[in-house]
């Protein structure tokens, strides 16, 4: 990969009942034992609420649906820069399976700051919880 190559993720802040679904990535990972919003890359022709819902449910086996796209997040790697694309998203059934996480949890906002997240979500969980706090 050249320094300058990008790769477009999408993640889901998936909500339910006042907390949000994250996930702990495995130790076989890049970014390890790091927490994470949930997603993955995009393939070639996927619009991102196509892709998201897909790694969703390949990752954890849950069904979701992306309603509300914040706003992305370059974070730069040593090989390649990703651009996070965030999407609120509702949760429509489902039992977790940790099919590549080690570990997944529901937590409150106030909740959020406690979690040791992969740098290129810090960004993410800041916009968050700024719309947390303008809802009211």
């Amino acid at each position: 990969m050249s320094a300058n190559k990008m790769i477009e993720v999408v993640c889901a802040i998936v909500e339910q009942h006042g907390r949000v679904l994250l996930t702990q990535r495995s130790e076989q990972m890049r970014e390890s034992m790091l927490w994470e919003f949930p997603g993955g890359k995009l393939e070639a022709g996927e619009t991102e609420h196509q892709g998201l819902v897909r790694e969703i449910k390949e990752e954890l086996g849950i069904d979701v649906q992306p309603y509300h796209r914040l706003d992305p997040v370059q974070h730069p790697y040593p090989n390649h820069t990703i651009v996070l694309i965030p999407y609120l998203s509702h949760y429509n059934g489902g039992v977790i399976s940790l099919l590549e996480h080690r570990a997944y949890r529901w937590a409150t906002p106030d909740e959020l700051a406690d979690f040791n997240w992969c740098p290129a979500d810090v960004l993410i969980v800041e916009a968050y919880l700024e719309l947390v706090k303008n809802r009211g």
